[in-house]
């Protein structure tokens, strides 16, 4: 009875779901085109009716082949789980070891994400090479984008297998407060990456170099001491050999911490407004935003780990998730695949709390630098990165971690000292 009332639960939830996101997607399309022909007022004088357009156009494109991919993905969960494709792959891999329930757990999660992979390629390679190629920001070629695909998957291999290793040996040997210390290990290993990423994973894909401009790094080694950052330096990336969008941001942790400025963005924007977009960075570190969502993590992390101790030694969870024998690697993949069903619906609390702390980034940003140059900063992103000013806000409530563009404007006008 469990394993129906479970199936018929998920189900319907995954349908819902789905559904949802399809109405969400032609909400936030149609809204975009009703206004595709009228540049916002607030936005007249510095962005042109054509980079509008052209905006409106590109989010567009962007969300209809979302609309596709949300389809395929729901159908291929479908698939997977009730339609029997992952008691399939268990089922090939007892043919091929029967003796190793670690190993075999490991190959029939990999399996499966691997299909998974494998079915979401071709809307990224249309994504990257169709409709970013048409609005001008693709500039990688098809040969990088597979090179860099092998080195994501090796490098994700070398990194993830271990934990899945160690993963699998808990649940089979740990007894049943393996998920507190699978969870202490996940917290640790997040930790290491969160270190290690900046100087040994990030240059693997990207070019980093240090700083060259001497006086703009002045302006910012006077910004940084005046905000009580200390960071392992200023560094440049090659941003503009993959894409022509812009960004800023700081990365790492502890004494391996690092700002990172796209090479894309430093052609685009002046002294000023470069100083005044890491003054927005450097408001997150203020804030403590970092260590806040690492401490959330561990902490939804924690709660998911002891609800799926709890779900491994429940028959009717495989039952009604489309598995016949019960292990404890199915129950990690399972738990994977189908919990962003059931979390659908709280991504509105997630994104909302998001857009919080960029409302609080840009205070502090106003407080340390001018509030002007960082309006002007954010219009030019807006415009060369054809960023929509016109999203729907009930698909943005859902979907944005920032907030939309006319309202973060208007609140930074607010602050601007006259």
């Amino acid at each position: 009875m469990m394993a129906t009332n479970l199936t018929i639960l998920f189900i319907s939830l995954l349908v819902f779901t789905t559904l949802v996101r399809i109405w969400l997607g032609r909400r936030h399309v149609h809204y975009i085109q009703r206004h595709r022909d009228k540049v916002p007022d607030a936005f007249s004088s510095s962005i042109s009716l054509g980079a509008h357009q052209k905006a409106a156009d590109y989010s567009s494109a962007k969300t209809r082949l979302a609309l596709v991919e949300t389809t395929v993905q729901a159908v291929l969960l479908l698939l997977l789980t009730i339609g029997g494709g992952l008691q399939l792959i268990d089922e090939i891999w007892r043919g091929l070891l029967p003796d190793h329930d670690i190993i075999r757990g490991a190959a029939v999660i990999l399996s499966a994400l691997l299909v998974s992979s494998v079915v979401d390629l071709p809307f990224d390679y249309y994504r990257t090479f169709v409709i970013d190629q048409h609005f001008g920001f693709n500039k990688m070629t098809p040969a990088m984008y597979f090179k860099d695909m092998v080195k994501h998957g090796i490098v994700g291999l070398l990194l993830g297998a271990p934990l899945l290793f160690a993963a699998l040996w808990l649940m089979q040997g740990a007894g049943d407060y393996w998920w507190f210390y699978l969870w202490v290990v996940w917290s640790l290993f997040n930790l290491l990456m969160l270190a290690i990423y900046p100087t040994f994973i990030a240059p693997m894909f990207n070019k980093f170099s240090p700083l060259g401009d001497e006086s703009l790094k002045q302006r910012i080694e006077a910004l940084l001491t005046k905000c009580g950052f200390k960071s392992q330096g200023l560094f440049v990336m090659d941003g503009s050999t993959r894409s022509s969008h812009g960004n800023a941001y700081f990365t790492g942790f502890g004494a391996s911490k690092r700002v990172v400025f796209f090479d894309t963005l430093l052609e685009r924007l002046n002294g000023n407004e470069i100083e005044a977009v890491l003054a927005h960075e450097l408001g997150h570190f203020k804030h403590k935003h970092v260590i806040k969502r690492i401490a959330l993590m561990f902490f939804v992390s924690f709660i998911g780990l002891a609800l799926l101790g709890w779900l491994a030694r429940q028959d009717w969870f495989y039952a009604g998730l489309g598995v016949q024998q019960p292990s404890d690697y199915m129950a990690l993949i399972l738990f994977l695949l189908v919990t962003p069903v059931f979390l659908f619906l709280l991504r509105p609390l997630l994104a909302g709390y998001s857009r919080k702390n960029e409302f609080e980034a840009d205070e502090y940003a106003a407080q340390n630098a001018d509030a002007r140059y960082l309006v002007e900063a954010l219009v030019k992103l807006y415009r060369d990165n054809a960023s929509t000013l016109t999203p729907d806000p009930l698909h943005s409530a859902f979907y944005d971690s920032h907030p939309p563009a006319s309202i973060r404007i208007s609140r930074l006008n607010a602050l601007i000292v006259h």
